[in-house]
């Protein structure tokens, strides 16, 4: 028994390191080919993109895993069935539950790796991504001269060339418009040829101009234009400071989403929500229990008219205003008086209102906060949990494919984790907006899957693949009533 044990275990690994590597290689050129063209061009050195790639590995071995575990299970316990391994093993008394157990053991040692990394490894990488996408997106692109177009990535200059030889820093019929002294006053400098001199650091380049001139207006008095210059040189040059295009680290103490966020502090952070807004529900009751002094006693749906003697005679609307029952101690009043006191009733009624809906909006969107954090906190652990659950699936349905290339249980394992995967973000949708409550969203793909893995269980223990189809003996069981009838 040791030694079939080993020789299950020893063919877990090869599977399940090749497709983990696989997955995760097709993971890591999908997200270059989306998101390459938005990093390149702009200067990024080459340890900044590796460094971003690393980080957002994390996101893929969470998807990765789980479907490198179920084809793993499909792989070994396939080739099991297929070789016939498994009906000697079958005929020697050794039961499923002795043949799997170890497998199992194994996905759970996984489940626990995987627990840690969700809960921990995930949301700091996820933190570090975010913020390094916030730095790659600030930066300006790197300083490019195109032959024929105006450049003006400089602030206050306008940069315009004529010809650059593909490979050099050399320039042609150059054209800059100068603004540093303001576009009333604006210098347009012309040189037949020039060179570019960049910085060590990268923070500069000098611009080496030959052979050209310099057009500028001076103002006189009273802010007019009193000449206009014109300057010839042999040699001018012109430092351009490229500070904003070195990509500069910002720091990472920016606020945490629920992607960000490691299990432990939303889960304080929960806590800490739910005592807010019982408190703050507390004292909304406590402030509107002075706006309401209704008899309980007295019906409600009475609300007798107050009228104005002289209303029956042309008198205004607004001296008729329904006052319902439990206002009895209105009766005893004059019609000035009453439409006083109701005037007053109404505009503290309509103070109740706005307290209450600021209230509201408050406690609503606290609510909305806390679902979310337990979704987040319940995907994590509900993922981590696929990875022992589809071990659970892998190992009888591996027995029970038997004949199936690599093509059949690819396709079969696609088709389980696309499932589970659909049913996960759509339980997670719901969840969001509340229609579902969290641990019902988050649980419910594994739910499914634990089913079916019970179906595919007694399937495989009761030899099912060798009596006829369910469909066959129902049609054979009808046939018999009929027969006996």
């Amino acid at each position: 028994m040791k030694r079939l044990h080993w020789i299950i275990l020893r063919r877990l690994p090869g599977p399940f390191l090749g497709w983990l590597g696989t997955l995760m290689f097709l993971l890591v050129m999908q997200f270059l080919i989306r998101w390459l063209p938005e990093i390149a061009g702009k200067g990024i050195p080459m340890t900044v993109i590796l460094e971003l790639i690393v980080y957002n590995l994390a996101y893929m071995v969470v998807l990765a895993v789980p479907m490198s575990v179920l084809l793993a299970a499909l792989m070994t316990f396939g080739g099991l069935a297929e070789s016939q391994y498994y009906a000697v093993i079958k005929s020697t008394g050794i039961s499923f539950a002795q043949l799997v157990w170890p497998t199992l053991v194994v996905g759970l040692l996984v489940t626990g790796g995987m627990m840690y990394f969700n809960n921990v490894m995930l949301p700091e990488a996820n933190h570090r991504a975010s913020v390094l996408w916030k730095d790659i997106r600030t930066k300006r692109p790197g300083f490019d001269l195109q032959p024929g177009v105006f450049y003006n990535g400089v602030d206050d200059y306008s940069i315009l060339i004529g010809d650059r030889p593909e490979g050099t820093n050399k320039l042609y019929n150059i054209t800059i418009y100068d603004y540093t002294e303001g576009r009333s006053e604006q210098a347009v400098i012309k040189a037949a040829h020039g060179r570019l001199q960049p910085s060590r650091d990268g923070t500069s380049i000098t611009l080496l101009l030959y052979d050209g001139e310099m057009h500028r207006p001076r103002p006189g008095t009273g802010g007019r234009t009193s000449k206009y210059e014109r300057l010839s040189f042999a040699r001018h040059s012109l430092r351009l400071d490229l500070s904003d295009f070195v990509f500069q680290r910002s720091d990472d103490g920016s606020r945490r989403s629920d992607r960000t966020m490691p299990t432990a502090t939303m889960i304080d952070v929960v806590d800490s929500l739910k005592v807010e807004r019982d408190s703050q529900l507390v004292d909304l009751q406590s402030n509107l229990v002075g706006y309401v002094h209704l008899d309980s006693e007295s019906p409600r749906n009475d609300l007798p008219q107050l009228v104005h003697p002289d209303s029956t005679s042309g008198g205004s609307a607004l001296d008729t205003i329904p006052v319902p029952t439990p206002y009895a101690g209105l009766h005893g009043l004059a019609v000035s008086q009453q439409h006083a006191v109701a005037g007053k009733a109404l505009q503290e009624a309509r103070s109740a209102q706005s307290v209450a809906r600021s209230a509201a909006r408050t406690l609503g969107w606290k609510t909305k906060r806390i679902q979310r954090y337990r979704v987040e906190i319940y995907k994590k652990f509900s993922i981590a949990i696929a990875c022992l659950i589809f071990m659970f699936i892998g190992a009888p349905l591996g027995l029970s494919i038997r004949r199936g290339g690599l093509a059949t249980i690819g396709g079969i394992a696609l088709g389980i984790f696309m499932f589970y995967w659909v049913t996960l973000v759509q339980g997670e949708k719901l969840a969001d907006r509340g229609l579902l409550e969290p641990w019902v969203g988050m649980w419910i793909a594994n739910a499914i899957m634990i089913v079916v893995g019970l179906w595919l269980v007694m399937y495989v223990i009761l030899d099912l693949r060798a009596t006829p189809p369910l469909r066959s003996r129902l049609w054979m069981w009808l046939k018999s009533l009929v027969g006996r009838s």
